[in-house]
């Protein structure tokens, strides 16, 4: 059990539910009903404030799912935000076309076009970095800025409202008492885990993180492995926009996605995957984003004022970053130790 409990206290993911539990535990001090479930009388759906979390990390653990492997091939996207408009845009425009309220085909057209758009401009980005050799941060920043006009020119620069349902229900609705986006959400994470870890494609992406050259001559082809990650980077972030705009069944193509890469990272990097490249943490991601989620959950509630909730953020993940660190931890642990036999002296 000893064991056990030193390893789980060395795994990042766990100070990530560690941070989780202490921001649940900060709102509930503030607000003892915190956690209640109710029950809408109108809609019969099950309503609180969890459930919202859950809602609203949907389209974090997309982004943040995306940019681990990113981050594991030692690259980035900063692009992320803007593609998610850019599905979202092309998700409202493609249903405000088609104009059926209650048409499921026109929710699937819809999403359909949102992640081939996704998948182009990841295919774009994928190129410029594996073809073309330019830098990752360099070319995600170039397709940042492209996506975003090409979400305004989607959407004749206007926010784009549409009527369907179906759509709606993506982020609206409920499975077993959970947000349909969130489920949908752990579906392709448990899928794509099953991807990464079943066959080679995991252990390729990481073997290219950690030592490029090596890999090649191992017999890995980088440029297809790089691609592919910018692709499946992109495709999750359209799909994270449009769990964004089925809430509100609107596009904002200056809001939606906006800063979303900066969560993505943090997130990445709560979970445990190095910046640095090399192995990588699916489910430490998925922590990650759900403690992002509870983050900006927690600054709304505790009504802390726009101006101070990016040092409220900061100082959460700086002190949650700072009990992952083994150096920190051993630190804490040897004073305790002094200290015990100071007194034991005593």
């Amino acid at each position: 059990m000893t064991s056990f409990l030193k390893t789980l206290v060395r795994t990042p993911w766990f100070w990530g539910l560690v941070g989780i539990a202490l921001l649940l535990m900060l709102n509930v001090i503030k607000d003892p009903t915190y956690l209640a479930i109710g029950v809408n009388p109108t809609t019969g759906l099950l309503t609180g404030n969890v459930l919202d979390i859950l809602r609203v990390s949907a389209p974090i653990i997309m982004i943040a799912l995306g940019m681990t492997f990113v981050i594991a091939t030692k690259g980035i996207d900063l692009s992320v935000g803007s593609v998610m408009a850019v599905g979202g845009a092309a998700a409202m425009e493609t249903l405000r076309a088609i104009n059926d309220p209650n048409s499921y085909g026109a929710m699937f057209t819809a999403i359909g076009v949102a992640l081939l758009l996704g998948a182009v401009l990841g295919l774009v980005n994928g190129l410029l970095v594996a073809v073309v050799g330019l830098q990752p941060f360099i070319s995600t920043l170039v397709m940042m800025l492209a996506a975003r006009g090409i979400a305004r020119v989607i959407t004749g620069g206007q926010n784009t409202n549409a009527t369907n349902q179906p759509f709606q229900q993506i982020s609206n609705g409920q499975i077993f008492g959970l947000p349909t986006s969130f489920v949908i959400a752990i579906a392709i994470v448990v899928i794509i885990s099953l991807i990464m870890r079943r066959t080679a494609l995991g252990l390729m992406i990481e073997s290219i993180g950690i030592n490029p050259e090596a890999s090649r001559l191992a017999g890995i082809r980088p440029r297809p492995i790089l691609i592919t990650v910018y692709v499946l980077s992109a495709v999750l972030a359209a799909m994270g926009g449009l769990f964004t705009v089925s809430e509100v069944m609107t596009v904002d193509v200056s809001g939606t996605g906006y800063q979303m890469e900066l969560d993505a990272i943090l997130a990445v990097v709560i979970g445990g995957t190095s910046l640095a490249g090399g192995k990588f943490s699916i489910l430490g991601s998925t922590v990650g984003a759900l403690l992002i989620a509870t983050l900006n959950k927690t600054v709304l509630f505790l009504g802390v004022s726009a101006a101070a909730t990016p040092a409220f953020k900061a100082i959460v993940i700086v002190l949650l970053c700072l009990l992952q660190s083994e150096r920190v931890r051993n630190y804490i642990l040897q004073a305790g130790r002094r200290r015990s036999r100071k007194e034991a002296v005593a």
